[in-house]
């Protein structure tokens, strides 16, 4: 999980997201949205907004995080993945 310092952390995007996505995750970010670490790279996070998934790394000073990629949420993969670990 990406602890919060009084100040939010400085984005930094290298992909050339769209202004609002940026925004987006700055208000995600200061609001302390829940976060998924990467089993597989320590420090890179996913994020989940209202209808987007952003995948950033997260500097391990708090300072700053990189904005790597933005994918929109599948709501019918998010209810498959929910009816499949009630069964």
């Amino acid at each position: 999980m990406i602890t919060m310092t009084k100040k939010p952390p400085l984005v930094e995007d290298l992909r050339n997201h769209s202004p609002e996505q940026i925004a987006e995750l700055r208000l995600l970010l200061s609001a302390g949205a829940s976060t998924r670490p990467d089993p597989r790279r320590p420090g890179f996070f996913e994020i989940e907004g209202q209808s987007a998934v952003f995948y950033v790394f997260k500097y391990p000073t708090g300072a700053k995080v990189l904005l790597l990629g933005v994918w929109d949420r599948d709501p019918v993969a998010e209810f498959v993945a929910c009816a499949g670990s009630a069964a």
